[in-house]
């Protein structure tokens, strides 16, 4: 059995944030959502300061905190390491919400009609016309209306019900085909890897042994799935310098 893992190379980021729109593009996630979000840290004191960039998807951890408080079993973690929400089985009580130290999860406040309200344009001017060359893009991925995994359950893409937790999922949709999810596929530089750690001469395998690495709040016990290498963690001495959009 496969067990998944994605690594992060910060010597690599550059801050460009496409990874996060390939997640919305390929999640359909509403306006304000994004399930991959790369944070900016300032560090140093006018004139002398360094910008770093920390890409933070869901940590697929393999001691998720997020599994063991949903009621429901909504929130389950597969074989090969995948952390997934049943949308048909959640309740939106959000206790995994407060239970995920790393901030990855989201509820969804909106109808699935509703959800991309703020994205709908006027495709038909010319002035995008010269852009799109008059192609519309679809508004939702027909892959996520296809259940998953040997249980056969609802847990990729956005905006299927109102009043449920979503969050990434490693675009379980994507993998199952054989393919690396969005980010990774879109990542300009290859600063994102996406395999097989189980496979001991897999490439990621062979990466990971060859880098020294780290993993986000590694005191917490929670084993992340999601490895980082190059640069460092965010120290107390670092400064946020954009946060994450929300809406409700």
């Amino acid at each position: 059995m496969a067990r998944y893992k994605m690594v992060v190379d910060l010597d690599r980021c550059q801050g460009c944030r496409a990874c996060m729109e390939a997640c919305k593009v390929e999640n359909n996630t509403p306006a304000g959502v994004f399930w991959m979000y790369v944070f900016r840290f300032e560090q140093g004191e006018f004139p002398d300061t360094s910008i770093s960039f920390l890409p933070r998807p869901c940590q697929h951890c393999n001691n998720a905190p997020c599994v063991k408080v949903c009621p429901t079993g909504a929130r389950y973690k597969r074989e090969d390491g995948l952390v997934l929400t049943d949308f048909e089985r959640c309740i939106g009580c959000r206790y995994c919400e407060v239970a995920c130290p790393y901030g990855v999860n989201y509820f969804n406040w909106r109808k699935p009609d509703h959800a991309f309200d703020d994205y709908k344009m006027d495709f038909s001017d010319p002035d995008l016309v010269a852009f799109t060359g008059g192609v519309v893009p679809p508004y939702r991925n027909p892959d996520h209306d296809v259940k998953h995994g040997p249980e056969g359950r609802l847990t990729s893409g956005s905006g299927h019900f109102k009043g449920v937790m979503e969050k990434c999922t490693f675009c379980v949709h994507r993998v199952e085909k054989g393919l690396v999810p969005a980010c990774v596929d879109t990542c300009p530089v290859g600063a994102l890897r996406f395999g097989d750690a189980e496979d001991e001469n897999s490439p990621i395998s062979v990466f990971i042994r060859e880098h020294e690495s780290f993993q986000l709040l590694e005191e917490l016990g929670t084993d992340p799935s999601v490895i980082y290498v190059g640069g460092a963690p965010p120290s107390t001495e670092s400064r946020e310098i954009e946060r994450p959009m929300t809406r409700v």
